[in-house]
């Protein structure tokens, strides 16, 4: 029988707001174990907590880029449980009312557009951190991560593939990143998602029982593991067996996942409104004030691309995608350079580069001035396209311009004619033999030629008039 997999994500993103959700903690990774944490968010008996307007800001601000409708009148609930990151053993959540509902975003696989729907996204308080020691006999406890907002975006079951999963949770990324509420740094846990995946048979409107995958971190992680999941509740099926509604952990490492708790071990959260807590109120003023600060999201940003700009779909796409390049990359068009002449670069030698030395985009060395005044270079004919990567090498590593660059390295180009004149005769005399290939229609006999020409001017001689005056030679000598 063939199945068809239903998928929904629940996507959890920390906002890159100064300080955590109810306490004046700073909101910073990578700080000494336990060093950021207080009475607040170590859940001390007699303390309160004051929600940071910002992330209510923040929430709204992801809610509107993802088309969705903003709640006027929310609340905040304590999601029960017990473990032992969480000091308090209960986690400051959202259930019924969350702050934004029916959103949806679109996604693109295999140049199909496809609608997501998003069922809802609310705030909430991540967990603490277990380290647990090396021979597995003790864990350690870090409680900076208490109190670190987030935003959890659900989607509605309308993934069909894991493709189209790491296209969806791509292009979140994408968004939350335009909009400026995470900083989006996977590496370090800003981003995290859990996987619900089902199979039911081709042609049923009836969903089939599903699996959980818990805190998968990478997009190709979320990729592989979704196929790993269709293949196993496929084998089961095909064997005659059943789908138990469970929980699984993907370990990407091994490639596979293992049960974690099956559904008789399933928590009953016993939610209840946070008491110490007022609800939040947003009016109309508020939501649009959020709205005029919301940049030009990257859907309508690449459409505008594709018609003004004269590139690809694929190279709008890939420029899209990273802000700061799409950044530069207007930056260098507001300066005058060619739209298609700078996508080659930002896409090709730029991009090279900057991942050879391990580096984002966003801490390219030199401004988006210094690139045009070498692309300028290289279309006036002072340079050749060869001698430009060699400049662009050398701005990475010095703060001197294109120009003095040029100067130093000895790359400029021989444009004159009469001085290569005097250099095509030289090599046409030593290569009497090409004239008469050329003559009897051996037309690579022009490419070696030119060449054998840029050979002897050590790249220096512009090719395009040693081409041209090559050409006019050997056209003389057939017509003689």
């Amino acid at each position: 029988m063939n199945y068809e997999p239903v998928i929904g994500l629940e996507f959890h993103a920390e906002l890159s707001t100064d300080t955590k959700i109810y306490c004046s903690c700073k909101n910073e990774f990578g700080q000494e174990v336990n060093t950021s944490c207080c009475p607040v968010c170590t859940g001390m008996p007699g303390t309160l907590p004051v929600l940071n307007k910002k992330v209510v800001d923040y929430a709204i601000k992801a809610g509107l880029a993802l088309n969705c409708s903003i709640t006027r009148r929310s609340k905040q609930d304590r999601k029960n449980y017990f473990y032992p990151d969480l000091p308090k053993a209960y986690q400051v959540s959202q259930f019924d009312l969350p702050l934004c509902t029916d959103g949806w975003v679109e996604i693109e696989v295999d140049g199909v557009k496809k609608r997501i729907g998003i069922t809802r996204i609310h705030i909430e308080e991540d967990a603490g951190k277990l380290i647990h020691a090396p021979l597995g006999n003790a864990s350690l406890v870090d409680f900076n991560r208490c109190g670190v907002p987030l935003i959890e975006i659900v989607s509605e079951p309308d993934l069909r593939s894991a493709k189209e999963a790491r296209a969806y949770m791509e292009t979140l990324k994408t968004i939350l990143s335009y909009i400026g509420v995470s900083d989006c740094k996977m590496e370090e846990g800003s981003l995290r998602c859990d996987i619900n995946v089902s199979l039911r048979p081709e042609g049923q409107d009836e969903f089939g029982t599903r699996t959980e995958m818990k805190n998968v971190s990478t997009f190709s992680g979320g990729e592989r593991a979704i196929e790993y999941e269709i293949a196993r509740q496929t084998e089961i099926l095909n064997a005659g067996g059943t789908i138990d509604q469970e929980t699984r952990r993907w370990d990407d490492v091994k490639g596979e996942n293992v049960l974690l708790r099956s559904k008789e071990e399933a928590h009953d959260y016993r939610y209840f409104p946070e008491p110490d807590l007022m609800p939040i109120v947003v009016d109309e003023e508020w939501i649009q004030s959020i709205r005029a600060e919301l940049p030009e999201l990257p859907g309508v940003k690449k459409a505008r691309y594709l018609a003004e700009y004269g590139i690809t779909d694929y190279e709008a796409g890939l420029i899209v995608d990273n802000k700061e390049m799409a950044h530069f990359y207007e930056e260098c068009i507001a300066l005058g350079a060619n739209p298609k002449t700078v996508a080659n670069w930002v896409l090709g030698d730029i991009s090279r580069f900057l991942k050879d030395a391990e580096m984002s985009f966003g801490q390219i060395p030199f401004g988006a001035d210094r690139l045009c005044a070498l692309i300028k270079e290289i279309d006036g004919g002072a340079i050749s396209g060869t001698a430009g990567k060699k400049v662009l090498s050398a701005m990475f590593e010095t703060a001197k311009t294109p120009a003095e660059l040029i100067e130093e390295l000895g790359l400029k180009q021989i444009s004159d004619t009469s001085a290569l004149e005097a250099l095509v005769e030289q090599v046409i005399a030593a290569n009497p033999q090409s004239l008469d290939d050329y003559k009897n229609g051996k037309t690579r006999a022009l490419g070696f030629l030119v060449g054998q020409c840029m050979k002897e001017s050590r790249g220096k001689g512009n090719p395009q008039v040693i081409n041209q005056l090559v050409l006019q030679r050997l056209e003389a000598y057939k017509n003689a």
